[in-house]
């Protein structure tokens, strides 16, 4: 019963959170946090309760109780959850749905508060993180306010987790009579509200940071661009032709990098790192240091000084895109001049050779900090032990450079056999491959490699058809639009594929001497029905996977939140997958996770858009669920301050009186709640989350003798 997660059709889907054009989400504590940034004024950014008629009258909850198709109903009684919410103080309708998510449900709750002066809601359905902002909409669009809400979770934590029908229909009994107990003492709220800079700053001149950095522009923002090194296009430089078009590497990255180096709205940093980053969503401060032989091409520059050709600016194969001076030992001054701020330092200029030092404002970080190529170890599959193992970055390149006719040569020796081995640094087995420099393994797939291993076995049997080709895998995943035609088309050539697992990798090895081939290449062989197979090659080649990039300070400047693979965790991968929990920090490309470049562009893309809709107003909204002080109770004992995790959401200021008492950022404070805890006055509360709510849902759940604890 509980495999089963029919939706239906026509769903509104939840509103967005505050990264989303709509404004914020109602729902929901994301670390907004990143450091202390500057002061705002206090009135800016306070939080009260609304007030309004909702807060004068009387409570008068509405209950719903969501079937969810099965996933609920087929293990508990709705009807009777339904019969016994009816029974509760303040309860004037308590209805079931189908789905209460769709449009019928949401207009039935809408009708009760139009009709029977419903002016608390409770939803009895699935995880607030799908739904919660859907039904808020509903009670703002019925004209109350969307913080008089409570929803209580009866299937992920009741019908999924529970078989017996009789312990689901208690527990979801005690679970609504809490939430009723909760909402009869709701009060309105309103959203944080804060100003925000129209200002983006990007981090990353890969395809992704290009992306987002020309999508956010062309939408009306400034953007600052930072790359650490001295040219743009990343990692996607290395790989010549790219799947599934065939289309070059060169052609992508220039396109991508004139629009950016064209278009006004956009500051370029090259040679350039982010140091630091103080502030929150709207207001950050980012400390930018730039190398002396790093490039600054300022947005105010017209169209004629940004000018590619004037810039010098090239692209020099499996490099990448950017001025003369990147690609020789000597810079070249007039290129640096005209392009902005920043030139080279000049032999002996001592105040130069430090780089220097700048700020800047902005309202919304994009991370797009890309990845790096695995490196095996000494002598893993042979790799710097034997000079014929090399990895599939090397082989692009040599294959490119490879004359046409004739018989390829590595070493000035002939090729006539190359193996390839798939999944090298990924799908990794613990006891079998060593933990790398980050102290563990990769068990994770990259993803890419398949595909991109495929597509230059091809080129090989395409340019040089007489050249044996070993496939040697533990699976093919050609998962993307044209990858299978890849694995076809190699087929058809007439490349050899064995499959070897994981607990058993190929083993490569020096031949015997007088042996035909340099090199042979062994693995127990799966398709051969474990048969050890051995052939001897000229040359192998390993595939390598896809590792996080070093993002140093700015990861912990910003809080960013890393997941078991090391890459950057979003806040949800279907309904949030470019946000990241410290609000107004989004991520694009492959730093959340291996992509090839479609992907890439295509989440670099949805990141600008996150921050056009955070940026559009002028300001941004954040969940008023955050701490508030009553200073007539504060004593100034300051534990809350030493128990925030959050620096600067809580601080200690100085009243006329001479006392100093507590006072909230709500700009930066996430609504943990551990200050609550501590206060020995009881001065702190939780908007939405009071000490009062927490009491009331628990004397709600005894109040159900006991049942809901089984």
């Amino acid at each position: 019963m509980a495999e089963h997660i029919d939706e239906p059709q026509g769903t509104d889907e939840p509103r967005d959170d505050a990264t989303g054009a709509a404004g914020a989400e109602p729902g929901g504590t994301a670390d907004q946090s990143t450091g202390t940034g500057d002061d705002m004024a206090a009135e800016e950014l306070s939080v009260e309760p609304a007030g309004g008629d909702e807060d004068d009258k009387e409570p008068r909850v509405g209950v719903y109780i969501c079937h969810c198709g099965g996933n609920i109903a087929d293990v508990i009684d709705v009807e009777e959850v339904a019969a016994e919410a009816a029974k509760l103080p303040h309860v004037v309708s308590a209805k079931t749905n189908m789905f209460m998510c769709s449009d019928p449900g949401q207009q039935a709750i809408a009708d009760d508060i139009k009709e029977l002066g419903v002016n608390r809601v409770v939803v009895a359905a699935c995880s607030p993180r799908l739904h919660e902002a859907t039904f808020r909409g509903v009670l703002e669009r019925a004209g109350i306010n969307p913080y008089l809400y409570e929803h209580a979770n009866i299937r992920e934590q009741v019908s999924w987790s529970h078989g017996d029908p009789d312990e689901a229909r208690a527990k979801a009994t005690g679970l609504v009579r809490a939430a009723v107990a909760k909402a009869g003492g709701l009060t309105p709220l309103e959203p944080v509200r804060i100003p925000a800079e129209g200002t983006v700053v990007v981090v990353g001149g890969g395809v992704a940071g290009l992306r987002a950095a020309s999508d956010l522009a062309r939408a009306g923002l400034d953007v600052h661009l930072v790359e650490k090194e001295l040219v743009l296009g990343g990692r996607t430089a290395l790989l010549g032709k790219l799947f599934p078009n065939e289309e070059e590497a060169e052609d992508v990255i220039r396109r991508l990098a004139d629009e950016v180096l064209e278009n006004t709205r956009i500051t370029l940093h090259t040679g350039t790192e982010v140091s630091d980053v103080e502030g929150y969503v709207g207001a950050f401060t980012l400390t930018l240091d730039q190398r002396p032989e790093g490039l600054t091409i300022a947005a105010d520059l017209d169209s004629v000084a940004r000018d590619v050709g004037e810039l010098g600016w090239q692209y020099v194969e499996y490099q990448g895109y950017g001025p003369a001076s990147a690609f020789v030992e000597s810079a070249s001054d007039e290129v640096a001049d005209a392009g902005g701020e920043s030139a080279p330092a000049e032999a002996g200029d001592e105040s130069e050779d430090a780089g220097q030092t700048s700020t800047v404002q902005a309202g919304a970080i994009v991370v797009a900090t890309g990845y790096e190529h695995y490196t095996p170890p000494k002598g893993e599959y042979g790799y710097s032990r034997l000079p014929q193992v090399v990895t599939l970055v090397d082989f692009i390149r040599w294959l490119d450079e490879q004359p046409e006719g004739g018989t390829p040569t590595f070493n000035d020796k002939p090729v006539r056999s190359v193996a390839f081995i798939h999944c090298v640094g990924s799908r990794q087995v613990d006891g079998v491959q060593k933990p790398g420099p980050s102290g563990h393994i990769n068990e994770y797939c990259s993803r890419v490699c398949c595909t991109a291993t495929l597509k230059n076995v091809l080129h090989l049997k395409e340019r040089f058809p007489q050249v044996a080709a070993y496939e040697l895998f533990q699976d093919i995943r050609a998962y993307g639009r044209g990858h299978e035609d890849y694995y076809e088309r190699v087929n058809k050539a007439g490349a050899i594929f064995m499959r070897w697992d994981g607990a058993q990798p190929p083993k490569v090895a020096k031949a015997d001497k007088g042996d035909d081939f340099p090199v042979t290449v062994s693995c127990i062989d799966g398709l051969t029905w474990g048969e050890e197979v051995e052939v001897g090659v000229d040359m192998v080649v390993l595939a390598v996977g896809m590792e996080p990039a070093d993002i140093g300070d700015l990861g912990t400047s910003l809080r960013l939140p890393v997941g078991a693979e090391g890459f950057l965790q979003e806040v949800h991968p279907k309904l949030r997958p470019v946000e990241l929990s410290t609000t107004g920090v989004l991520i694009a490309g492959t730093c959340q996770a291996p992509k090839d470049v479609t992907e890439s562009c295509a989440s670099a893309s949805a990141a600008a858009v996150k921050a056009l809709g955070l940026l559009a107003t002028g300001h941004v909204q954040l969940p008023p669920f955050v701490a508030h002080v009553e200073p007539a109770e504060c004593v100034g004992h300051g534990a809350c301050v030493e128990e925030c995790p959050y620096p600067g959401a809580i601080a200690m200021e100085e009243y006329p009186d001479g006392t100093k008492r507590a006072v909230v950022n709500p700009a930066l404070c996430s609504g943990c709640g551990a200050c609550v805890a501590v206060c020995p006055t009881k001065a702190i509360d939780l908007n939405g989350w009071s000490l009062e709510a927490y009491e009331a849902m628990v004397d709600a759940l005894l109040a159900t003798g006991g049942e809901v604890a089984r």
